[in-house]
């Protein structure tokens, strides 16, 4: 762990970039998971695309929890609203960061 930097940590997560092995880690609480770019990219779509409005909808999302698989589903993870609007929150900065940020989808409905 010497050759990783933090990037950037929030409430629940902390971020990491590995010059040496060319790769990222983000730390999930519960475990390290080793992230190249790509996989990376694909966290951040997983991510932007979950519909913070439906944990509050007992019809649609009755326990307000999102199960999120990693890096061709050899991470799992169950993830409460509060832990995603966190990990939303922290990719968003980690991109900012690192310099290449998107514009991130709003998070209210479009009128």
């Amino acid at each position: 762990m010497s050759s990783m930097v933090r990037i950037h940590s929030s409430q629940y997560y902390s971020f990491f970039q590995s010059d040496k092995e060319r790769c990222f880690y983000i730390d999930l609480g519960q475990k390290l998971v080793r992230l190249s770019f790509c996989q990376l990219l694909s966290l951040r779509q997983k991510v932007w695309g979950i519909t913070i409005e439906h944990h509050f909808d007992e019809e649609i999302n009755p326990h307000g929890i999102e199960i999120l698989t990693l890096c061709n589903r050899e991470h799992l993870f169950v993830l409460n609203t509060l832990e995603i609007l966190d990990l939303k929150a922290l990719l968003s900065d980690v991109f900012f960061v690192l310099g290449i940020a998107a514009q991130t989808p709003s998070l209210t409905s479009k009128i």
